[in-house]
Order: C-alpha cells, then structure tokens, then sequence
C-alpha cells in the first residue's frame, strides 16, 4: 500500500518540465542552480532546481524519468525543490569532485541510499545516508544519515550494476593508499565491509591530490580514474562485475591537472580532462580534452576551451559527451563520441543553460551495464 500510495501522490505533483522526460539519468542538476533535461529531441536547460555546488553531486528519478530528488553531498532537495527534512549536514562536501551517488535498494522501490565523499581526504571519510520516498507524504525523508563506511579516502566515487543484474557495486579509493575498495549494495542493504583491491597508483600527497573523478565503462568491465596533482594522469583498470576487484592498470600520461574521465558509447576511447598549468592570475594556460583511444593507446586533444577551467566529463541519455565549464553558462558538448580524434565534433558552447552557470561537476550515477 506505501508503494501504491508513493506512485499515486508523484503522479499528482509532477511538473510539466519533468513529466515530459523519459528514462532514468534524464535529469540533471549543477553548478549554480543549473539543470538539463532529455526528452525525446534535444537537451533542454531547467530553471527550476535549487543545487548550488562547486562539483559534485546526484540525481534520482524514476525508471520513467520522474524527479524524485537530488543533492551536492550536503544537502537533499525533493521534486518540490524543497529540502528535505533531515535533509541538511550530509558529510560530503561540495568542493569534492564526486561528493555524491544515489543507489535505490535492490529490494525496494522506496528506499534509497546517498553515498558521500568529502573533500581533500578529511576524516569524514565515505559515508551513506537513506532516504525513505514514502515519509514525509511520498515526497522522502532522511531517517539516518552520515553511516561511516571507511575513512580517509580521495573524492572519487563511482557505482556499476552487478553481474546479477540486480545489486550494485559501489566503488571508491582509499586515501594515503592504493586501494580501490568495493561495497556491494543488496536487497539487505549496504554490505559494511568491502573488497579491496590494490592496484595502480598511491592516491596520495597534499591533500588537493585527492582531485579527481571516477568511471565506469559502458559494459561495466572497465573503471577509469583521473589523478590529479602530483600525479598528473589517467588510469584504465579491469572491473569484475562479478567478485568487485579492480585489476590489470594501464597508465595515461602525463596530464596537467587531470580532472574528469568518460567513456565512448562503445567502450573503445577515454576522454579526459586536463587543466594544464596555473598561470599568476589563477587560470589554466590551455585546458584541454583528450581523447585515448584504447586499443592503440594513441592520444589526441579533441577540444580547448581555452584558459577556462573545465571539470567532469557525463555521458548523457543521448549518447553525447558533456563537459563542465567552470563559472560559465554553458556546457560543452562532444557530438560524436565514437568517431576518432576531431571527427568526434567537440563544440565548445554547445548547451546554453539559459542564464544559469556549470562549475565544475556533473551529476554523478550509476553505470547501468550496456551488454556487446
């Protein structure tokens, strides 16, 4: 009956903006009081969400592309762009590069799980907060909040479909540390000890080093990871969807300030973000993007906003690559994905969110496994 219930009142509350979308990871929201929505045609800009963030942060819709609600890490606004009660103080951060990923309960159609990283490897560390969709009359509550999984650990976080099709891997890295560690989220919840994997590069140093985002490939066999300062690079693992290890590292580089990581639609190119070198005034000398292609490892910048800072990389439900620009009020946009070097149709303005600005994240979700 709380399920029922649940369907009956977002019915009656959607707006008309929302409504219209299809698909789960329809909508997003960013930045400054940005948002994007996918329809059927192109990508359209929202006006109505209430996020502000530096970087991270996450979305949760239905399977038909309903809000339901969305955070920086901090704080969780429902489909009202309302706070949430028990909404505020999640110990995330927004100055954290991934500060946020929502998991439904494998079990239920109501219960959701909040995920957060902090900033710079503090002690506050990986946690998970619930969001229980049929309180507070079906628009969600937070009955526990701020649940410590492992600390310290860098701003990378990321989550990918379980071999089973049903559960949910969880992914982060250990601080001071080369490991990757692995929470299984089941229909019995958030497994508390995780799998560890130890592998690739220490994620280490100042604590700025902990920059840096976290990707899954779009078969769920790959997870790719952008080191920041002093390590300046990208790393390609092997994932096992079915054990959660982390395995086989190829390494990428050196790029100035690497930040943001994303995958072709086919799995066979990284894209990256790098920043290059601070100039006196505090901006990059040429931010760049790249483009590896996987198989001959080959690199090519694809685009160059410039001495604008640019930040996360999001596939989108349209198969294109979107690119956050600090401080600026539009997205860039990789047209093609697939195609190879400059083919792939980077344009720099390529989505005007309509008096809004992007910083430097995107919303961050779960890598649902596109089967070859």
């Amino acid at each position: 009956m709380k399920r029922i219930f649940f369907f009956l009142t977002l019915l009656l509350t959607l707006p008309a903006a929302v409504a219209r979308a299809q698909g789960e990871q329809s909508i997003w929201y960013f930045g400054s009081e940005a948002g994007v929505t996918f329809g059927d045609g192109p990508a359209e800009a929202l006006g109505d969400g209430k996020l502000t963030t530096d970087e991270g942060c996450a979305v949760a819709t239905t399977k038909g592309g309903q809000l339901l609600f969305y955070t920086n890490g901090v704080t969780v606004w429902n489909r009202k762009h309302e706070v949430m009660p028990n909404g505020r103080n999640l110990m995330g951060s927004k100055s954290s590069s991934q500060s946020a990923l929502i998991v439904p309960d494998p079990g239920s159609g109501n219960i959701f799980y909040i995920f957060t990283t902090t900033a710079e490897g503090n002690s506050n560390g990986l946690r998970y907060s619930v969001v229980d969709m049929t309180r507070d009359g079906g628009f969600g509550d937070l009955p526990r909040s701020n649940i410590l999984l492992i600390t310290p650990v860098a701003e990378k976080l990321a989550a990918v479909r379980h071999k089973n099709g049903r559960d949910v891997w969880v992914v982060a890295h250990r601080w001071n540390s080369n490991a990757f560690v692995s929470y299984l989220v089941t229909a019995d919840g958030v497994v508390g000890k995780p799998l560890m994997s130890n592998v690739g590069s220490m994620n280490a140093g100042p604590g700025r080093n902990a920059i840096g985002c976290l990707k899954f490939s779009p078969d769920g066999t790959k997870l790719a990871a952008a080191l920041w300062r002093e390590n300046n690079k990208f790393e390609v693992f092997d994932f096992n969807t079915s054990t959660g290890v982390v395995s086989k590292p190829r390494s990428f580089g050196p790029y100035e300030a690497a930040y943001g990581v994303e995958f072709s639609p086919d799995g066979t190119k990284l894209y990256g973000t790098s920043n290059a070198k601070i100039n006196r005034t505090g901006q990059p000398e040429k931010a760049q993007i790249w483009q590896i292609d996987l198989k001959s490892g080959q690199a090519v910048a694809v685009g160059s906003p410039g001495r604008r800072k640019i930040g996360s990389l999001q596939l989108g439900p349209d198969g294109r690559i979107y690119v956050a620009r600090e401080d600026n009020p539009y997205l860039g946009v990789i047209e093609n994905p697939n195609a190879s070097g400059l083919k792939c149709g980077f344009v720099d303005m390529g989505l005007k969110l309509e008096g809004r600005r992007s910083k430097l994240g995107l919303p961050n979700f779960i890598r649902e496994v596109v089967k070859p």
